[in-house]
């Protein structure tokens, strides 16, 4: 099997979408999905976290880290993933910042 490893550095990528500051935790569905090959994986921080977020393949193995235990404060965030080097398929992204924890599924048609 091939193993796809994805690293993205500080904030390549990430970026504050304004400057309001969301009442609770979110992760939003990622627009557009079905995807080929970038999608935006939108999140709403309501306090200053660190910030895990991964992309995983439908049998649960790590294909991409986004975010890499990231300190971002309190806001609304935007991450442009671009899937380029990993296969068509089912994939899940995971966000854990602070005690709050979400999957999504995303699908990747090339």
């Amino acid at each position: 099997t091939r193993s796809y490893q994805i690293r993205v550095g500080n904030f390549v990528g990430i970026q504050n979408t304004n400057t309001e500051v969301p009442a609770k935790y979110s992760l939003e569905q990622n627009y557009p999905n079905p995807f080929n090959p970038a999608t935006n994986i939108k999140f709403g921080l309501p306090k200053g976290s660190f910030v895990t977020l991964k992309v995983y393949d439908i049998l649960g193995r790590e294909v991409a880290v986004l975010v890499n235990n990231l300190n971002l404060a309190a806001g609304n965030y935007v991450y442009d993933f671009d899937a380029a080097k990993i296969t068509s398929g089912v994939y899940f992204y995971r966000i854990t910042a602070g005690d709050f924890s979400d999957v999504k599924k995303m699908t990747l048609i090339k």
